[in-house]
């Protein structure tokens, strides 16, 4: 029975992603919500046969103490023996049955279901998002946010069929109840529902902000104690603990700051809700009483209007905490959608195809990007790159070197100007196809808190174990990478590397890179320092790996040490977004330009480095 509530919804089930998700929060909702629509209004209409029940249960109450009021119990076993049968078998069998179906759909069918969707399409829908989106939040408010937004979907859903769909159908059939009864029993009820959902609604006017407001502010709590622990060795290097301690503090008291505001809502809602149903309880009742002592009501009317009066005191708090608590939840969402919906703006064209790569030729026309800003970046660069041609990117921080790279791998769409690979212009080829087509080894070689196993793997998921193999020892990895072991036990190609592979040297962690690189055997090579942080002799052998991996592919290669690119087909030289020289290494140390001030400024064989300008 379990199984088959759990697969009414398939949390999973195919759907159009949307670039540009709902920027209003009812939308954005249902577009979530559409596969449960079904489930939905079966759910709804549960709640209220259930609240039917109950207030019917109520009404039976007061036909029971007057039937017990009419003679003895032979009598009345005779007159109504039956109808009490019948009425037991009902309590115990319709009853339940109604109540176990409302709630398994509501346990079992919708909130596993609906947070799973929930997390599961805004995780896919954030990966859609470009690097740069990225690099402008806390990877840590992120997944806060990914993280916190399901489960409080979840509890709107659950909130609106558990409490407020019952609430309102038990509303009014204990208003209808009353009314037949005696029309003016419904007078102190509504003097008190008044100022009741008044009340409610001055909560609920307040609830949302604050809440959302206060969810924002524990997303930066973890968005600083995560970039704390990420970057935990400056931390110690720089000897910040206290620094560190106090910037979180600064979150951390903002985020009690608005969860205070938050909870004296909470209070002043309890304190005038205490007052209001006293008034209810007295009003009721007590008119119940005056009219039964004007012999114009029975004592079954007494107990049916006490019983709903005692049932709608107790609901009343529950009424307005869920109702409370639905808008409060609806503001965490809020502000989880203000990372969930936003747009993603670097797409596939909708008449991309897949990139073909035959020769491997780079053409770069006109291309400029400034990031938005008047400066920085690239400024009218034109470059071609013949098939197989190995060239040399060289340049001070800031002249532009990894802003060409990001533009080849379309990181970011260019400003103006267009990139080429063998004749198509790459912002009309798919995005996977362009980046299966070029392999990368950077400089920060961060890993995957994964297996060395996965790690490699992750350059060609379906290589073979004897191919993985290879490929680490052609990247003089093999012979460490057996000696691993991790805290779990694993070991070798089982062991798991850390969190950007912070467990691993930083030479370790290279040398992965470049086995995963090789075993991806891509037809355009991208290096960006690729040996800096190899010790002189495994960089050497590492060398003679490169240069074999550069055989058949183009090859664009940025280095400090110039001695890694001297022998390259080509050197670029750039200044300001500009190229500014270009040739093989003899002739631009005799054209005495900039690059031959650089060779002649090294010192080890690195460029120096006369500013740090962000690129």
């Amino acid at each position: 029975m379990f199984r088959w509530f759990e697969g009414l919804v398939d949390p999973y089930v195919t759907y159009k992603e949307n670039d540009t998700p709902p920027k209003r929060l009812y939308p954005f909702l249902r577009e979530y919500a559409e596969p449960f629509m079904r489930v939905f209004w079966i759910t709804g209409i549960a709640s209220v046969i259930i609240a039917i029940i109950e207030v019917w249960l109520m009404a039976y109450l007061g036909r029971l103490v007057d039937i017990l009021a009419t003679g003895t119990p032979a009598e009345v076993w005779a007159q109504s023996g039956l109808e009490f049968i019948l009425v037991a078998v009902f309590i115990l069998t319709l009853r339940p049955a109604v109540h176990v179906a409302q709630v398994m759909l509501l346990n079992n069918s919708i909130l596993p279901n609906f947070g799973t969707l929930v997390r599961w399409r805004a995780h896919k829908h954030v990966l859609r998002q470009s690097v740069g989106w990225f690099e402008d939040d806390f990877a840590g408010r992120i997944a806060n946010r990914i993280m916190q937004t399901p489960p409080a979907a979840g509890e709107v859903i659950f909130q609106l069929f558990d409490a407020i769909t019952f609430a309102i159908a038990y509303l009014v059939a204990a208003a209808i109840l009353l009314g037949q009864a005696d029309l003016r029993l419904l007078l102190p009820l509504m003097l008190w529902i008044v100022p009741y959902l008044w009340l409610l609604r001055w909560v609920v006017t307040r609830i949302g902000p604050a809440s959302e407001a206060a969810s924002n502010a524990r997303s930066a709590v973890t968005g600083r104690v995560v970039d704390s622990y990420t970057n935990i060795h400056s931390v110690k290097m720089f000897a910040h603990h206290d620094r560190e301690i106090n910037y979180a503090k600064e979150a951390i008291e903002e985020a009690r700051r608005t969860f205070q505001i938050e909870m004296r809502l909470y209070t002043i809602m309890d304190a005038g809700l205490m007052i209001l149903n006293g008034v209810l309880i007295v009003g009721v009742v007590g008119w119940a009483i005056w009219l039964w002592m004007q012999g114009a009501a029975s004592v079954g009317l007494v107990a049916v209007a006490t019983s709903l009066t005692l049932r709608l005191n107790a609901m009343s708090g529950w009424i307005m905490w869920a109702i409370t608590n639905f808008f409060r939840q609806l503001g965490v969402v809020a502000e989880g959608m203000l990372t969930i919906a936003q747009p993603v703006t670097l797409l596939d064209r909708t008449d991309a195809k897949p990139l073909a790569v035959t020769e491997g030729a780079v053409q770069i026309s006109n291309l400029s990007h400034h990031y938005g800003r008047k400066a920085g970046g690239l400024d009218r660069i034109n470059l071609n790159i013949a098939p197989g041609e190995k060239v040399g990117l060289v340049g001070q921080s800031g002249a532009g070197k990894s802003t060409l790279v990001k533009l080849l791998l379309r990181f970011y769409d260019a400003e103006k100007g267009t990139i080429s690979i063998d004749g198509q212009d790459i912002s009309h080829a798919t995005q996977d196809s362009l980046r299966s087509a070029i392999g990368m080894v950077q400089q920060d070689s961060a890993l995957l808190h994964r297996t060395v196993r996965e790690n490699i793997l992750y350059g060609n998921p379906d290589a073979t174990e004897e191919q993985m193999i290879v490929a680490a020892q052609r990247a003089e990895a093999h012979d460490f990478i057996l000696g691993l072991a991790d805290n779990e036990g694993n070991t070798g190609y089982d062991a798991r590397v850390g969190e950007r592979g912070i467990k691993l040297s930083g030479g370790q962690r290279q040398r992965i890179s470049l086995a995963r690189v090789i075993l991806k055997d891509a037809p355009i090579l991208l290096l960006d320092e690729a040996t800096s942080a190899l010790d002189s002799e495994i960089e050497a052998a590492i060398q003679q790996t490169l240069y074999g991996m550069m055989e058949g592919k183009t090859v664009i290669a940025i280095a400090h040490r110039l001695s890694t690119i001297a022998q390259l087909d080509r050197i670029i030289v750039m200044d300001q977004g500009r190229i500014v020289e270009e040739g093989k290494h003899d002739a631009l140390l005799a054209a005495n330009g900039q690059y031959a001030r650089f060779w002649a400024r090294q010192s080890g064989g690195f460029l120096g480095q006369s500013e740090q300008v962000a690129e």
